[in-house]
């Protein structure tokens, strides 16, 4: 007798993968064509498999709680004379047959060639999508190991369209023991936490070429001396003033506007960054922010900061330029919509207009890096270029 094989269905337009909840009927019973045979689980709902015709039961493959892909063999169903005939497997048509190990390899009754990668020597596989999709049994094995989907994110899945399944999973878990493992630091995991959900937003960044000139001549004379980043963090705070919607939050339909010009900076410490709040530095000289900024740098790279300078910043000010870095595209806290980066200083070629002549200036590149849902590029380049013309008029910061 001819059999046809059950087979896990598209359940949804994002649904690879379902677990096996409950055999709704046992071997050897006799089904009807659409009959629910077997209730199965997505991340999304409860739903049944359907037998493909009318028939007898002659085995369930799928095993309860185990999650199969899309395209995947969970039995067979043994056609009558009749149902063969109305079906028109009864000509000697080839039987649409799919062993559970052909299966699992190229879901679906039809075979297909995998794709080969033409590029060799990735660092990942060129076939890995990553955790994009996970049912229930992998979230909740997930929370349980307080992992998320980024850690999956180079991993190989042997599922439909190259999803991730539970056994890739935990194969995945196995092959880490293998490996030399050391613990992350408080400090680093805090980190990866934020820019995980920092990344959920779609981001973007702009620069600009900046003299410096100006901004080396003022601070020579300032004593204390003033840091680059501060210079940049009051130029920051003064545009925002002036216009407050740039590093507005973005809520459903609304735009959050700041009550307060609170901006942070970027300070490195053991194994992570810091960021530091000065409080509504557009209200507050550049003078007078010079004491407290050193201070918080300090307790900074003691992790010892108080309180009242954590949290609550609408903006991070970052000098990437401290490491040699001439360009870089820093991601905002999950908390904020832009975050603005001072590279390295160097001297180039500027043609002044005076002299008719090219002379040597001291030029970095600002960079803003933001929220797109927020800014466009219009927007976030108007906020860009006008920082760097307060900074070429440092004395009135």
């Amino acid at each position: 007798m001819k059999q046809l094989p059950i087979i896990m269905p598209q359940l949804g337009e994002s649904i690879a993968e379902a677990t096996i909840v409950n055999h709704l009927v046992k071997p050897g019973e006799v089904v009807a064509a659409d009959q629910d045979i077997i209730e199965v689980e997505t991340n999304k709902a409860t739903m049944n498999v359907a037998s493909p015709c009318a028939g007898k039961v002659v085995n369930i493959t799928a095993k309860l709680t185990e999650s199969y892909p899309v395209g995947a063999v969970l039995g067979y169903v043994e056609l009558s004379a009749q149902e063969a005939h109305r079906l028109g497997l009864d000509n000697g048509a080839p039987e649409p047959v799919v062993s559970p190990a052909s299966s699992m390899e190229n879901p679906g009754i039809e075979n297909k060639t995998a794709v080969q990668p033409s590029v060799r020597g990735l660092p990942v596989p060129a076939h890995a999508s990553g955790a994009s999709y996970m049912s229930p049994r992998m979230k909740a094995r997930m929370n349980e190991l307080g992992l998320h989907a980024a850690d999956l994110a180079g991993l190989a899945g042997s599922g439909a369209a190259g999803r991730v399944t539970i056994q890739d999973f935990e194969k995945f878990l196995a092959n880490l023991e293998t490996n030399k493992l050391t613990h992350a630091s408080s400090m680093r995991v805090a980190v990866a936490d934020a820019m995980r959900r920092s990344w959920t937003r779609p981001l973007a960044t702009v620069a600009l070429p900046c003299p410096l000139e100006a901004m080396l001549a003022h601070r020579k004379l300032s004593q204390p001396k003033i840091g680059p980043a501060l210079y940049a963090m009051r130029a920051l705070a003064v545009a925002l003033a002036e216009n407050s919607a740039p590093a507005g939050r973005l809520v459903g339909n609304k735009i959050v506007h700041p009550l307060s010009i609170d901006v942070g900076f970027a300070v490195e410490a053991e194994d992570g960054v810091l960021v530091p709040v000065m409080r509504k530095v557009d209200e507050r000289p550049l003078a007078t922010l010079v004491e407290r900024y050193n201070e918080l740098v300090e307790l900074a790279r003691q992790r010892r900061l108080p309180t009242d300078a954590t949290g609550g910043s609408i903006a991070t000010v970052t000098n990437f330029g401290t490491f040699g870095l001439t360009w870089a595209t820093p991601i905002p806290l999950p908390e904020q919509t832009l975050v603005l980066g001072l590279g390295a200083g160097k001297k180039v070629p500027y043609w002044d207009e005076k002299k008719n002549q090219f002379v040597p200036v001291t030029e970095a590149n600002l960079t803003l890096s933001f929220d797109h849902r927020v800014l466009d590029g219009g927007a976030a380049g108007r906020l860009l270029s006008r920082v760097a013309s307060l900074l070429q008029t440092p004395e009135k910061l």
